[in-house]
């Protein structure tokens, strides 16, 4: 593969959804798809396992190609996967979230006794479930078996929902509404 592969393969990739393109000839074919799996992997919008199928005939190029480009688009401004590395670990993760459905659960019993104060319990666990979303993107990120672009979807849905600042400074929500506690006095 040359570096004219290469290059050719950043064009293709970065051109807009339904861009048409000639699908390369017979000759080129392996070149231009291995110079299209490398980038669109070193651009992590295609996960290495994806290599067997995605391109995996000539026939393919167009609609393969296609959803490469969506990838890129929809991905352009997410987080690289290196940022999971700050995150806490799948196990935790689970931990945590667990803590919150069992408190979110606490909670649906808590408003069944105390229908006076219902408004009270709605609020906090829509902001339990907030938590919950939150904290279920970090799953998601930290999932090993997930492709490298829905656990970077996943770094963006959290950063997003976080906010930037938060995200690169690495300060993260807290897994259930702290503030709903009673503080000893």
């Amino acid at each position: 593969m040359s570096a004219t592969d290469l290059f050719l393969a950043a064009m293709l990739l970065s051109a807009p959804v339904g861009t048409p393109e000639q699908t390369p000839s017979e000759e080129r074919w392996v070149s231009v798809r291995n110079a299209i799996h490398q980038t669109a992997i070193k651009w992590e919008i295609m996960d290495p396992r994806e290599e067997r199928y995605l391109l995996g005939t000539r026939d393919d190029f167009l609609s393969d190609l296609d959803l490469l480009r969506k990838r890129y688009a929809d991905l352009a401004d997410a987080p690289p996967l290196a940022d999971c590395h700050r995150l806490p670990d799948r196990r935790t993760v689970n931990e945590l979230i667990r803590f919150n459905r069992s408190f979110r659960k606490g909670l649906e019993e808590r408003e069944v006794w105390e229908a006076d104060r219902s408004d009270l319990f709605q609020q906090a666990m829509k902001e339990t479930d907030r938590a919950y979303q939150q904290w279920d993107a970090v799953r998601d990120a930290q999932c090993d078996f997930y492709y490298v672009t829905v656990r970077r979807a996943a770094l963006k849905k959290l950063r997003d929902s976080i906010g930037a600042e938060a995200f690169a400074a690495g300060v993260m929500p807290s897994y259930v509404p702290e503030w709903r506690f009673a503080s000893a006095p």
